[in-house]
């Protein structure tokens, strides 16, 4: 164990040393070349701002020598030599401003000095050969003022070597402090060497100190984790490769000692035969030879208090620091209450498969049922609304007026009970069908939903009929992962039953509206202006049947919130109302928080 300690130490105590010989050599000198490159860049700097100027002052230089000889040739005549010297001296000129221009093209502001005075030497040049040919004094005259006033350079010169003693006073600058820095960074490298020396001699010793005091630690540990497998209640016992017993917990001990309280050498001596059984010793024997891992193996045995047990398997192999050979490390778990509970479970599941065989045909009954009631009823009634109709029609004006209003009754009375039809084979629906969960767009089923009452408006207006105008405040509405048809019938009656109760408002208002708690929540809400109701009998609205208001000042079969319940309800949302008489009525209903990440799946 020691020997595995120091070796630890010394493999992280090598990567340590190197890093502090990178930390101490490399990166000051690596600071210090980057910042001494950057030195020389500025003297280079230097030199060049030097060496424009140089350049510049010789080319003045050559256009005061050109004037000068224009000058002596138009007072003393041609001369050859002179002439010669004059040819030189212009030849020498473009060149000169040709290096200029390369010389200062990182400089914008000096390339148009530059421009200008291209511009005026190429002047100066033409009035100084003109000179030089000879020419009337008074035309000398005027070629002199020419040069010397509108061809002036002197100006351009001094704005030009000006510009440049400029660059030169800053360039300097930052050369000395390029050089400044060079030589305190040189410093602060010595100083910070100093200091990373004295902290690596200081955690060496500091690493020594852990070093010892891991070594003492690990006794104490060793201690300790013996200690702590003494008291765990999951048996566990170290085999050899003979599968002799090196050690076990108490645990063990308690569950498989003999009578006299001691333990077998032997693991197939353990327990009066517990471990005979040949398939595990195989399994051991397997775990130790090539390492397979014996995870969760059931054995069925009996312990030494008699008892037959149900016993959970796990072993791998190990080595251990101070063995050369490999053990086997297993643990043992009596899992016979799982066991038990396991088959009271299975038991469980095969009545509730048969529980769920009924419920099946039950709702085949209720599927029958509901196929009758919309195919047997409806013809009945079709029928006797048909039948009363004809008979109204039949009679004409020999009806009087008791029996048109008898006749009337039995043809409302048919049409509601058809309508009462339609509205519980809907709910039924609604409780039975699976629900087909995709992304719905609650604006455009809101949209939709008010074109359809719309329509049966202007519909029941034609029919003369009273209607009532509506205005309708429908805010942005998002959209959600639901059944799209069961979100429809819940609009459908939320908004149905806002138009109708506030008939007799003018003009009616309708709000939609939608918001996002603070759970993540989706709030829904549909207002109204219409005549409201008590909220002492605000629990009523949502049974089947329930109703608030007659049936004469405001149709209906009681079942539409009912369906709107029940439809939220599948959606692991819910509703409820609020309102007061003649104040109008809020519905709300709430949807669990949407999954963004499925919602933009399944729009894709």
């Amino acid at each position: 164990m020691q020997d595995r300690v120091t070796h630890s130490y010394v493999r992280w105590r090598l990567p340590l040393l190197v890093s502090a010989v990178v930390l101490i050599l490399l990166v000051p000198f690596l600071l210090i070349r980057q910042w001494t490159a950057g030195s020389e860049e500025a003297d280079r700097w230097v030199r060049h701002t030097q060496e424009v100027e140089a350049v510049a002052r010789g080319l003045e230089a050559l256009i005061r020598e050109m004037d000068s000889l224009g000058l002596a040739m138009s007072v003393g005549g041609r001369n050859p030599v002179l002439s010669g010297r004059l040819e030189e001296v212009i030849s020498r000129i473009d060149p000169q401003l040709q290096q200029l221009t390369a010389m200062s093209r990182d400089n914008p502001e000096q390339q148009v000095l530059i421009g200008r005075l291209q511009s005026m030497v190429i002047r100066r040049v033409d009035v100084a050969r003109r000179l030089a040919m000879g020419v009337a004094p008074a035309e000398r005259d005027r070629l002199v003022d020419e040069l010397y006033g509108q061809y002036a350079v002197r100006q351009l010169f001094s704005d030009f070597l000006g510009n440049e003693r400029g660059l030169l006073a800053e360039r300097s600058a930052y050369a000395e402090l390029q050089r400044t820095r060079v030589r305190q960074l040189g410093l602060a490298a010595l100083l910070a060497q100093l200091a990373l020396m004295g902290a690596v001699i200081y955690l060496l010793y500091r690493m020594e100190q852990r070093r010892t005091a891991s070594e003492e630690e690990l006794v104490r540990a060793s201690g300790r984790a013996l200690a702590v497998v003494q008291t765990v209640r999951e048996p566990i016992v170290l085999l050899d490769a003979n599968l002799g017993v090196l050690m076990h917990n108490t645990a063990f001990a308690e569950l498989y000692a003999g009578e006299d309280g001691q333990m077998p050498e032997r693991l197939d001596e353990i327990g009066h035969g517990a471990w005979r059984d040949p398939v595990i010793r195989q399994r051991l024997t397997e775990v130790l030879s090539r390492g397979r891992e014996l995870w969760d193996f059931e054995h069925v045995q009996r312990t030494s208090d008699g008892v037959s047990r149900t016993m959970l398997l796990n072993a791998r192999r190990m080595q251990l620091p101070d063995r050369e050979d490999e053990v086997v490390l297993m643990t043992v778990s009596d899992i016979s209450a799982q066991k038990a509970a396991q088959q009271r479970i299975g038991d469980l599941n095969r009545q509730l498969e048969g529980k769920v065989e009924q419920v099946t045909e039950v709702n085949r009954e209720l599927e029958a049922f509901s196929y009758s009631v919309s195919h047997d009823l409806r013809a009945p009634l079709r029928h006797v609304a048909g039948f009363a109709d004809k008979l109204s029609r039949h009679l004409g004006e020999g009806l009087d007026e008791k029996g048109a209003h008898y006749l009337e009754v039995i043809g409302g009375s048919a049409r509601r009970m058809s309508s009462l039809i339609d509205d519980l084979l809907v709910y039924s629906r609604l409780g039975r069908h699976a629900m087909k969960l995709q992304a719905v767009d609650m604006q455009s089923l809101v949209q939709e939903t008010r074109a359809v009452l719309d329509a049966n408006r202007e519909a029941d207006a034609g029919e003369g009929m009273a209607s009532h105008r509506i205005e309708w405040r429908i805010a942005p509405l998002p959209v959600v992962i639901a059944d799209e048809n069961m979100m429809r019938q819940v609009w459908l009656n939320l908004l149905g039953n806002a138009v109708k109760y506030s008939a007799r408002s003018e003009p009616a208002i309708v709000e939609v509206a939608c918001e996002t708690t603070p759970a993540g929540e989706l709030h829904f809400s549909v207002r109204d202006n219409g005549v409201g109701f008590d909220m002492e009998y605000a629990g009523k609205l949502f049974g089947v049947f329930q109703r608030l208001h007659k049936a004469s000042d405001y149709p209906g079969t009681g079942i539409g919130l009912a369906s709107v319940r029940r439809v939220v309800a599948r959606h692991g949302g819910r509703v409820w109302a609020e309102s007061a008489p003649g104040q109008g009525a809020t519905f709300h209903f709430v949807l669990p928080a949407q999954d963004a990440t499925s919602t933009n799946e399944i729009l894709a």
